[in-house]
């Protein structure tokens, strides 16, 4: 009898440890499953690799992610676009135009601004109202213009002279101020040549107008030939 009683409570004790040993058992698999698979946890948190975040890039810069098996690209990273910097260093201002070193009031009464480019080398802008009205400039000879009849001739030295009227069509035969006479002959389409002639007849000097006018210090007589063939002379 007493024997019956042991063997009853042996059975029992090793069923209750058999029944123990399958509740561990159990518990570790739920536990491995919840933090394994594809499935995620029960309360839906994320998987660690696939929390991305754009905050992690530093402001101002292009934030890059890369791939995680999921399926995402860069597209779902937000991109930031750099501000201009306030510290830019300014543009280099353009460089300043040099003063004239003088200015004549002309016949018309407008301004000639003359600039010293060289030497014997003088450039003269006709302004009226702030409006650059002609530009007329010496190279290896005087210059001259004829601005709807008034007469400017510029010097080798810088000086500008000034007049109005007095103009000859050529071509032709003309007396001049100063005793000059010049004979005017067309050479081509606006293309016209002046003897200056002395006293005797002679050649002392020849001005011709190619696309230009041009003109002549003629010993203090100043002369203007168009490129239209008008001659005009002044003292």
């Amino acid at each position: 009898m007493t024997t019956t009683r042991r063997a009853r409570r042996t059975v029992r004790s090793a069923a209750l440890v058999a029944v123990a040993a399958a509740a561990a058992l159990s518990l570790t698999a739920c536990q491995s499953g919840g933090s394994g698979g594809s499935g995620g946890s029960k309360d839906g948190a994320a998987r660690p690799e696939q929390q991305v975040s754009a905050s992690a890039a530093p402001s101002g810069t292009t934030a890059t992610g890369t791939g995680t098996g999921t399926g995402k690209t860069t597209a779902d990273v937000r991109t930031e676009t750099l501000a201009p910097s306030r510290t830019a260093t300014p543009a280099t201002p353009a460089a300043r135009t040099a003063a004239p070193v003088r200015t004549r009031t002309l016949a018309d009464g407008s301004t000639a601004e003359i600039y010293r480019l060289g030497a014997e080398h003088y450039r003269a802008k006709i302004v009226s109202r702030g409006a650059v009205l002609a530009t007329i400039e010496t190279g290896r000879s005087d210059a001259g213009l004829d601005a709807n009849d008034m007469f400017v001739v510029l010097t080798l030295g810088g000086d500008i002279h000034s007049w109005m009227g007095g103009g000859h069509t050529g071509p032709g035969t003309f007396k001049l101020a100063g005793g000059w006479t010049a004979k005017v002959t067309k050479v081509g389409e606006l293309r016209y040549r002046a003897q200056i002639l002395g006293n005797d007849g002679s050649v002392d000097a020849t001005l011709e107008a190619n696309q230009h006018d041009v003109g002549l210090d003629a010993n203090g007589v100043y002369i203007v030939l168009s490129a239209g063939g008008v001659i005009s002379a002044h003292e």
